[in-house]
């Protein structure tokens, strides 16, 4: 079983209280019925989750807004599930929202996991919203760090030398300058 839905199958289990929804929901294989719960009025989030989730994972598309929403949540374990399932739901949309996830200044406090989903990604929407969001994480007593040097690690593994301007203005920032080092080593020198 995938480490990610073992992790969130005991998660949910005990937020719907071991019902019989829940167990439904694991054990059957049929993706209209997995579907139909993120359209029928009234369904937990538990059971939504859990819907998109196992779609992703299928390849099943009528997941992704659901597992976008997911990825926007407050609740950092949706978050992973979320960004976890859109990685391997194969849907092109998927790094134009992160991107858009990543970069909008009104939600930054969720945008660590739209940021990982990004790097693994590897789009080509990847390395403009990494630089953007982290030259905004670059001013000064911004309580962002996570994001931060989650961008700083994110454009190391990327290796895109467009990254470099901004990987060298991240070594003035103390909680930084270690991963910016590491990362602008990561970026092959221009010849």
């Amino acid at each position: 079983m995938d480490e990610e839905l073992r992790s969130l199958t005991e998660r949910l289990r005990q937020e719907s209280g071991a019902s019989a929804g829940y167990d439904r929901l694991v054990a059957t294989e049929d993706l209209d019925e997995l579907a139909s719960v993120l359209t029928a009025p009234g369904q937990p989030l538990w059971a939504r989750e859990l819907a998109a989730f196992r779609l992703g994972l299928a390849g099943d598309r009528r997941a992704f807004e659901s597992l976008v929403l997911l990825l926007n949540h407050r609740d950092p374990e949706r978050c992973v599930s979320a960004a976890h399932a859109l990685a391997r739901l194969g849907d092109p949309r998927t790094a134009r929202a992160a991107a858009a996830l990543a970069t909008n200044e009104l939600r930054v406090a969720y945008a660590l996991h739209p940021v990982r989903l990004l790097v693994e990604l590897r789009a080509p929407e990847a390395v403009p919203a990494l630089i953007t969001t982290l030259q905004r994480r670059l001013r000064p007593h911004d309580p962002y760090r996570r994001v931060a040097l989650a961008c700083v690690d994110g454009l190391g593994t990327l290796g895109d030398a467009r990254a470099r301007q901004v990987l060298n203005e991240a070594l003035a920032h103390p909680a930084l300058a270690e991963a910016a080092v590491r990362a602008l080593a990561r970026i092959p020198r221009q010849r």
